[in-house]
């Protein structure tokens, strides 16, 4: 008899979702594109993320809850130029793949090596984080960016 007729008869019913919490540890071997490429990835990766010796965040009030309003009304004009944005972003796209975490959450990745191939190289090395704090003596007004979605 399906649950259909028993609950036309009146009968309480109660469902149950089971689901095996036991996460399995993933081996990087079992990666398809890094069995595809081994020669560009190293035997055995570090704990990510790295330990920084400067570590940012944004500090909230206490007890703040998760910001979301209802978008900006936007004029027929400005609705064509952020599709035209957007698609502009869209054509120079490249793949995206994910990568289960150990929590069970997903974290995207893009593959930008034939972006890399056409790259031109900077001459100069990024400069000492450091040397960088030595510049800013004296100086009284800063600003943060999360450079995660600082480049497209």
């Amino acid at each position: 008899m399906s649950a259909q007729k028993y609950l036309r008869k009146g009968c309480e019913a109660y469902l149950a979702y089971v689901l095996d919490t036991k996460v399995s540890e993933s081996k990087i071997e079992s990666v398809p594109v890094v069995c595809e490429y081994p020669d560009v990835f190293p035997k055995e990766l570090p704990m990510l993320p790295l330990i920084r010796e400067v570590e940012f965040a944004i500090e909230l009030v206490p007890g703040t809850s998760p910001i979301s309003i209802a978008p900006y009304r936007m004029a027929p004009t400005e609705l064509k130029e952020l599709k035209s944005q957007l698609q502009e972003l869209t054509d120079r796209g490249a793949p995206v793949l994910f990568i289960k975490k150990k929590d069970g959450s997903m974290r995207m990745c893009i593959d930008y090596r034939q972006l890399s191939k056409v790259t031109i190289k900077n001459k100069y090395l990024l400069p000492r984080i450091d040397d960088l704090f030595d510049q800013l003596k004296g100086a009284t007004l800063f600003s943060k960016i999360d450079l995660r979605s600082g480049y497209y």
